[in-house]
């Protein structure tokens, strides 16, 4: 369960997220507009996890993704829903906070 849980939160396998950034990869941040507003990491795009589902094709299967939201739960579902619509290469960043500081 404890396993589980950290991969929920973003804390799997070690991920060099600046690298993913160098081969074109694109920050999502599912937390909803406001939440986005009031922060986020720069050059992120902001796709509410709940508008997510129609929101595919703003997002290019053929390039790395990197889901982000406050804690990394919704990040988490985001990140099951785009690998269960054909995306192969996405990565639960977590939290953003957190990921802003590992990619600057």
């Amino acid at each position: 369960m404890f396993k589980t849980l950290k991969s929920i939160l973003g804390f799997g396998p070690k991920v060099d997220f600046k690298e993913l950034l160098s081969k074109g990869a694109v920050i999502v941040d599912v937390r909803t507009n406001q939440e986005f507003n009031q922060g986020h990491i720069k050059k992120s795009i902001n796709i509410p996890l709940d508008t997510i589902q129609n929101e595919f094709k703003k997002l290019n299967k053929n390039k790395p993704v990197i889901t982000c939201c406050a804690s990394g739960i919704r990040s988490w579902f985001a990140k099951n829903k785009l690998k269960a619509n054909g995306f192969t290469e996405v990565y639960n960043g977590g939290g953003w906070m957190s990921l802003n500081n590992k990619i600057n």
